[in-house]
């Protein structure tokens, strides 16, 4: 049992962690396969506070799960600021995706900050008489179209279904999952699909080499690198707006001072030129939001896609 000594010193504990953080190596868990971009950004990030720390910040690839192997991991570290994660909007759609996760996302983890972000496209086969999203959504009220994405409950797969919301057309339109996004883009190149919602590194280049056509992003604005495919909303879409995104986060019971520490260093670390840069050409928009505003938006989050997964009957892929 704690003596009085014990919980009088226990509120200075904090503080002087704080002031000798870190002291040893950090870890930063991306729970996807290496190189995509999840991982990309992680090592950006990883490599400035490593240089701003003085002490290494590692990223280890723990992908599985579903991505839950290793944001459990994390879950479940000592909440003294060396153990960090990367999230993206999988992580909370599989809040909902999943009836018994290992963890709770917005318990048992505290976000640092929304790091990046970039829209979707929706895109069709180049030789297809579809050239507008209108276009697509007449098609699908008046005929079976078949759609691909990169698996159950994948951005892209929720993507497709506010769209079938928007287009009214509920159903005639079969998706066809696959296990990631560049199956799918080379059979709608192929001519066997009839169009995605698509992850945007997964589909520019073919759009840029004339294989296939973006009728619409889910941005907010127009993407800088499609200057000319409105967004949405522009189209009278408003509804399928959204952002696949990704977060750095830490084990909920991090001392504030530390996760502060942390806060600062990330936020300071993408305002630099440079490293935004890298950020940028790496595919993302900067997105650089304080803890406060992330943890909300990530809550946010949870509730729209939980109440998507309902609706439409969305189940994990066997």
């Amino acid at each position: 049992m704690p003596t009085r000594r014990t919980l009088l010193l226990a509120p200075l504990a904090a503080p002087a962690l704080a002031q000798t953080f870190p002291d040893r190596t950090v870890r930063y868990i991306v729970p996807f396969t290496p190189a995509g971009l999840t991982d990309i950004m992680a090592r950006i990030l990883a490599n400035r506070l490593g240089e701003v720390w003085q002490k290494a910040v590692v990223v280890e690839n723990r992908a599985g799960g579903n991505a839950m192997i290793g944001a459990e991991a994390v879950a479940r570290a000592a909440p003294d600021g060396h153990t960090l994660l990367a999230i993206t909007l999988t992580h909370a759609v599989n809040a909902t995706l999943f009836p018994n996760p290992p963890y709770n996302l917005l318990r048992d983890l505290s976000a640092v900050s929304i790091l990046g972000s970039l829209p979707l496209l929706v895109v069709v086969n180049a030789a297809s008489p579809i050239r507008s999203l209108d276009d697509l959504a007449a098609a699908a009220r008046g005929r079976t179209l078949n759609a691909g994405s990169s698996g159950n409950g994948s951005p892209p797969h929720l993507g497709l279904e506010l769209f079938r919301i928007a287009a009214r057309a509920a159903g005639n339109i079969t998706h066809v999952p696959y296990r990631g996004g560049a199956p799918g883009v080379t059979d709608l190149v192929a001519g066997n699909l009839d169009f995605m919602v698509s992850n945007l590194p997964e589909c520019i280049a073919q759009v840029a080499g004339g294989r296939l056509r973006a009728v619409a992003t889910t941005g907010e604005t127009r993407h800088r690198s499609l200057p000319d495919t409105p967004t949405v909303a522009e189209l009278g879409m408003p509804s399928m707006s959204m952002t696949n995104w990704t977060a750095m986060l830490l084990p909920g019971a991090t001392p504030a001072a530390i996760q502060r520490q942390i806060e600062a260093a990330t936020l300071a670390a993408l305002a630099e030129p440079d490293t935004a840069r890298r950020v940028v050409d790496a595919g993302f928009d900067v997105t650089a939001w304080p803890a406060q505003r992330s943890q909300a938006f990530i809550a946010a989050e949870v509730s729209r896609w939980g109440q998507l997964v309902q609706e439409a009957r969305i189940r994990p892929d066997a």
